[in-house]
């Protein structure tokens, strides 16, 4: 009689997961074509992420435009309804322990629009996650489902947002188990992976069989390479570390700003990194496929690295609504291709093929900022196709991961906010309790 009562809730939840993940598909996919028709029509020549051609004038103001469009429609929400992203679905669902509310989703659309194609340094995973996930928490409550079905069917849209966004079905899955914590069971996986298959085939129905990037066919050359690849996972390991404590900074310095300063201080320093960095603005990943066939050289690299690097630690901070998956792949990747520069040109022993260390620096990048090391390895399996990477990948992400832990512990970018918030708050709460005593009440 059990098994046949766990049975039934594990056919009722897999068919939710169905409906989520084709919702959670089509809104990622909606959220993806507005940003595109929206960039055909602001840039020039109709181009997507063509950021590049604006004059400097315009590179600069337009993110500050941007901005205060924002600013201005923030300050006008309730500030309950400010809060978007990855960092909120973390703190309502795994530490409030409540359902994510529907009206924040709303704000993280349009709000995740207006940053994007105003050239903000932020990506378009981590709204996509949040609206899937919120979309999936409004199905949870409609059908009454407990508390812990309903979190499973959350995790269930974000697993199925990141696999429409980068056609990495499998990344999604392990992306969810690692940065959501879910209890790893046969019964808590088989909807994840449903909503993450549905995702992915809503995304392949719009955009065709090709992942996110244009990866061209990578091969380490020779094991000679691998002390390379451990200095470069160091390296990534420091860098990484070090976007957390700038993000955990600025967040600090800011939380009791006006959403308008914040984010105006967030244009400002991108408009101006633009100046010399133009392929920080909006999504960038066409500057990945550029990377990936050596088309810069190792000043401009480190230039893209170091503006990109301190435009979104600053932009996470102030809390822009936007995501953090995709700048991380383009630090990594401009890591790797200075590194691969320099064996290329330093080092006797390298045979390896273009764009081969950038693949693997970007997914080293993306485990350390986010501490989702298998959901990266996975990434670079589904996204090459190619399992004679995974070995010099593996040891890339394990580097990096170790390095950062011992500079800043266990914490990723979004825990790192998150406890910058819960201490300000906890600030807030002592003062109003000190300066009203009448506030405090005995317990029941």
């Amino acid at each position: 009689m059990q098994t046949t009562t766990k049975n039934k809730k594990l056919l009722r939840i897999s068919l939710l997961a169905t409906l989520v993940g084709l919702m959670a598909g089509i809104l990622v996919t909606l959220f993806r074509k507005s940003i595109e028709l929206s960039q055909s029509w602001l840039l020039p020549g109709g181009i997507i992420g063509n950021y590049e051609v604006l004059p400097g004038w315009q590179r600069w103001l337009l993110p500050i435009a941007g901005a205060i469009i924002l600013g201005w429609c923030y300050e006008r929400l309730p500030p309950a309804n400010r809060s978007v992203g990855i960092v909120h679905m973390l703190n309502y669902m795994r530490f409030r322990k409540q359902s994510l509310p529907f009206t924040n989703a709303v704000v993280q659309f349009f709000g995740g629009l207006l940053a994007i194609v105003s050239g903000h340094s932020v990506d378009r995973e981590g709204p996509g996650i949040h609206l899937g996930a919120a979309n999936a928490a409004l199905v949870g409550r409609k059908m009454a489902l407990s508390r812990h079905e309903e979190y499973l069917l959350a995790a269930a849209g974000g697993a199925a947002s990141i696999a429409a966004a980068f056609n990495t079905p499998l990344a999604g899955v392990i992306f969810v188990i690692e940065v959501l914590r879910v209890r790893y069971k046969i019964n808590n996986i088989v909807p994840i992976i449903i909503a993450s298959v549905v995702g992915t085939v809503i995304s392949r129905l719009v955009y065709g069989q090709s992942p996110a990037f244009a990866v061209p066919a990578l091969s380490i050359g020779s094991l000679s390479e691998l002390p390379v690849i451990v200095i470069m996972g160091v390296l990534i390991g420091f860098l990484a570390s070090g976007f957390i404590r700038l993000s955990a900074l600025t967040a600090e310095l800011s939380y009791h700003w006006r959403p308008l300063y914040a984010f105006v201080l967030a244009g400002l320093i991108t408009g101006t990194l633009a100046q010399w960095a133009p392929e920080i603005m909006g999504v960038s990943y066409d500057t990945v496929n550029r990377i990936f066939h050596n088309d810069y050289g190792i000043q401009a690299l480190f230039i893209l690295l170091m503006a990109k690097l301190v435009a979104t630690a600053i932009s996470a901070g102030v809390r822009l609504p936007g995501g953090l998956i995709g700048p991380s792949l383009i630090m990594g990747g401009a890591i790797g291709g200075i590194s691969e520069l320099l064996v290329q040109a330093y080092y006797p022993f390298y045979q390896g093929s273009a764009g081969f260390y950038a693949m693997i620096g970007m997914v080293a990048m993306m485990s350390a900022v986010l501490r989702a090391p298998l959901a990266a390895l996975v990434a670079l399996m589904e996204l090459t196709g190619n399992l004679h990477i995974i070995l010099p990948g593996m040891i890339v992400v394990v580097t990096a991961e170790i390095i950062s832990r011992m500079l800043i512990g266990n914490v990723s970018a979004f825990t790192a906010l998150l406890k910058v918030q819960f201490k300000r708050e906890s600030q807030q709460a002592s003062k109003t309790l000190e300066a009203d005593p009448q506030n405090i009440k005995p317990e029941s």
